[in-house]
């Protein structure tokens, strides 16, 4: 790893060295926090979690060949080399720092509210056509994950694209501080965080803070049609980059723009982008009208990075969903929508929209959405509601503030007879998963979705088992 060598890594993070004086000028081949991924001659950095602490993985370590152990207590004795600091965690944004400052490759920040993951996954899909992309993996977005994704860079890297997340204040600052983004894409703002950031313009403050280490010759990327984000008329003295659903955004024209729009269904959707370089029709193969704003954003991107129109239709058409990010598993009783990461209203609301799409029976299994704040009632009620309106034919609402999504739906049926659910609560995952032999039939598509707090992986094992 370019220039960590051990001296580096302790003057970085403020550490002492113990240890041999002549590992001192040795590169680390690899940075973990990991003990299971332990190699030779990596640096293993020990934190203290909530349930574990990596201090007790030092001696292990070593003994799989780490060069060198990264801790805030100094281990039994050892001939190894040992950098003792006041915090780890601190550290290793340190030193990651100080690592993104050695390489030469572009970093791409991925910011927002709603579909950070998969508008990072779209750009890295896009920017792959041209150039070796790195890109964050799953959602290794925070304090902890940023930093090892920086640690995955090499040299040869021409680009990197780095998802970041936040839920308070500060926390933008110091990822921006981290990597200091050559171009940002801001998805949106909506009401993921409110728990902690207040309101709407409360996020997009926080989020804002990202531009305090930007680039000042870089270039912002944004949701033209969010109302909160055209709000943004320059940073550092340029305006940004817009991509939306029509030419026109709220106040602003949009530089990046589709229409033509065509759903396929679960296969899909299609669309004409639109750009000054010129127009180009695509399938992008992932279902919704958030793919629209993904490719979009992508496509801005590649056109910012000199891409050509037909590189970006391929890389838009070689898109592929992670895991738990609108996943669609066909097995032979069901059709089932992996959707369990996360959720907030919009997506959730999303997500039922695409279900409403499917052939067949339509199951909706609907989980308790996290951090909403003060109004998490009145949340969940909304998506009752909606799942209701949108004629989904089951709709199972699980835990406890799911309650009130289930009781939304009933009394909508109760105002508007032309609606027909069937509509269950159940308190628990495993209460649901008992109940499912009963409830479930042949051929249903299923959207399993909710905060990853809940656990709902459980219940996609369950029925793709």
């Amino acid at each position: 790893m370019k220039n960590l060598t051990l001296r580096n890594i302790t003057e970085v993070c403020g550490g002492t060295y113990h240890g041999p004086e002549g590992c001192l000028d040795t590169e680390v081949t690899e940075i973990t926090t990991d003990s299971r991924k332990v190699s030779e001659g990596c640096l293993f950095v020990a934190i203290k979690g909530e349930k574990v602490d990596g201090h007790r993985f030092i001696p292990g370590s070593f003994a799989d060949g780490a060069l060198a152990a990264l801790a805030e207590v100094a281990p039994a004795e050892t001939d190894k080399a040992v950098i003792l600091v006041p915090s780890t965690l601190q550290a290793i944004k340190d030193i990651a720092e100080f690592y993104l400052a050695q390489l030469p490759a572009d970093l791409v920040g991925i910011i927002g509210s709603v579909g950070k993951t998969s508008t990072k996954e779209m750009v890295a899909a896009v920017l792959a056509q041209k150039y070796r992309t790195l890109k964050t993996e799953g959602n290794f977005n925070n304090e902890v994950g940023v930093p090892l994704t920086a640690f995955r860079m090499r040299e040869e890297d021409e680009i990197g694209v780095l998802e970041m997340g936040i839920n308070h204040f500060g926390e933008m600052h110091r990822l921006a501080k981290i990597t200091r983004p050559d171009t940002v894409v801001f998805t949106n703002v909506g009401t993921a965080h409110l728990e902690f950031l207040g309101s709407r313009d409360g996020i997009l403050k926080a989020k804002s803070e990202v531009f305090d280490f930007m680039d000042e010759k870089g270039h912002v990327i944004v949701n033209g049609d969010d109302d909160k984000l055209s709000t943004i008329s320059e940073v550092h003295g340029v305006a940004p980059v817009r991509f939306g659903i029509g030419e026109q955004g709220y106040s602003h024209p949009n530089d990046v723009w589709a229409d033509g729009i065509v759903s396929h269904g679960l296969e899909g959707i299609s669309c004409v982008i639109h750009t000054e370089a010129g127009s180009f029709e695509v399938m992008i193969p992932s279902s919704g009208r958030h793919m629209i704003y993904n490719a979009l954003a992508g496509t801005a991107v590649g056109l910012v990075y000199g891409l050509t129109l037909e590189q970006i239709r391929s890389g838009i058409e070689s898109y592929m969903p992670l895991s738990g990010r609108f996943h669609i598993i066909k097995g032979d009783s069901y059709t089932v929508i992996d959707d369990c990461y996360n959720a907030n209203p919009g997506s959730m609301k999303a997500s039922i929209s695409i279900l409403k799409e499917a052939l067949g029976r339509r199951v909706a299994i609907l989980g308790d959405m996290g951090e909403l704040g003060e109004k998490e009632k009145a949340y969940h009620e909304e998506v009752g509601a909606y799942a209701a309106e949108q004629g989904i034919d089951l709709i199972c609402c699980v835990g406890a503030l799911s309650e009130a999504m289930a009781k939304a739906a009933v009394d909508y049926m109760e105002t508007h007879p032309e609606a027909h659910c069937l509509v269950r609560h159940y308190p628990t995952v495993e209460a649901l998963m008992d109940d499912c032999g009963e409830i479930l039939e042949k051929n249903d598509t299923i959207l399993v979705k909710a905060s990853h707090a809940m656990g709902f992986g459980r219940i996609v094992s369950g029925l793709c088992g």
